[in-house]
């Protein structure tokens, strides 16, 4: 009796399990790639970081000076230039290659106004936003994650979003202003009181989106999971509510710079903003708007910057919410 051949494994013959050849997708690469799909968004993401290089870059290459007043005699000669390109349609027209832009009434150059005042809208605007975008966060996490809380926050966004806010804003423009001008300076104290202003009246929508999204999370597994270990609130809203509300914040972050570069822009228009030696967007509509007849182009690069600006910044709000949406993502 012979004996019997060894059984085979049932795996023999089998080929091994090939090893990874590349690190799995993490999630940032999918927003991103949903990101890029977007042709708005992607155009507004260029447009935003051209103008943000050039407001930040623009002054050290361009070095007129956006505030100074030349001499009595120069500034005579060299006041109310028009830009260059004028001379394709009316040939006496006053240019000269050192002011591209043209002159103001004081001779000084708009370019170089024009860049200066970019840099403090923006400024302004991204200031702002993160003013508003952290109490819209606190607020909306402790209304949605602290139940004794959610009423009086709620009714306390509700007052804000039935304020006149412009009113409103102008009044305390008035009431603060001398006396954050005399603590920090002209410049400093109204950049303080416009960022304060406006970050302290755009917080109510981040807040009710944020406390929308925390009210549904809290009611999820994972959640439920990491109380019944003994996660602490802190840790709990830190490393398990936030990450998972981050889309909606990023979403409100972009569209919070367009509202805040529009209301200062109100601001300095109106004249409540920055003094009018100190040039913004809004302060140089202010300051052509009575001689814009003769003038239009004073009118239309400033305005033109903040259409821009807030065009740019929508479509990234809208690229950003498609692709942070898994919903959405992939299609």
């Amino acid at each position: 009796m012979t004996d019997k051949a060894p059984a085979a494994p049932l795996n023999a013959g089998a080929l091994p399990d090939p090893m990874p050849t590349r690190p799995p997708r993490s999630q940032w690469q999918d927003v991103w790639r949903q990101f890029r799909s977007h042709k708005g968004a992607m155009a507004g993401l260029a447009l935003f970081v051209f103008i943000v290089l050039g407001v930040a870059i623009g002054p050290w290459i361009w070095s007129a000076s956006p505030t100074d007043i030349p001499p009595v005699v120069d500034m005579i000669k060299n006041r109310d230039m028009r830009p260059i390109y004028t001379l394709l349609w009316d040939s006496g027209a006053k240019t000269s290659w050192a002011h591209p832009l043209g002159t103001d009434n004081l001779a000084r150059d708009n370019l170089a106004r024009l860049m200066f005042g970019g840099r403090v809208s923006i400024a302004v605007g991204l200031t702002a936003m993160a003013l508003s975008i952290l109490l819209g966060t606190l607020i909306g996490v402790m209304a949605g994650y602290v139940k004794k809380l959610d009423g009086p926050l709620m009714r306390l966004t509700d007052l804000f979003l039935a304020l006149p806010l412009l009113p409103l804003i102008l009044v305390a423009s008035l009431m603060f202003r001398e006396a954050l001008a005399a603590t920090f300076g002209p410049e400093g104290g109204v950049f303080i009181l416009v960022v304060a202003l406006i970050g302290i009246t755009s917080w109510m929508q981040t807040a009710r989106i944020v406390r929308g999204d925390v009210l549904a999370l809290k009611e999820r597994e994972f959640i439920l999971a990491a109380q019944s270990i003994g996660t602490s609130p802190r840790n709990l809203i830190l490393r398990h509510l936030l990450p998972n509300v981050v889309s909606p914040i990023m979403v409100s972050a972009t569209l919070g710079i367009a509202i805040a570069i529009i209301t200062e822009s109100s601001l300095s228009f109106l004249g409540f903003g920055f003094p009018p030696d100190f040039p913004t967007w809004g302060r140089l509509l202010n300051d052509s708007v009575d001689r814009m007849t003769l003038y239009p182009e004073r009118v239309i690069w400033p305005g033109m910057l903040i259409s821009l600006t807030v065009l740019s910044v929508n479509y990234l709000g809208d690229g950003l919410r498609d692709a942070l949406d898994p919903r959405i993502r992939g299609r």
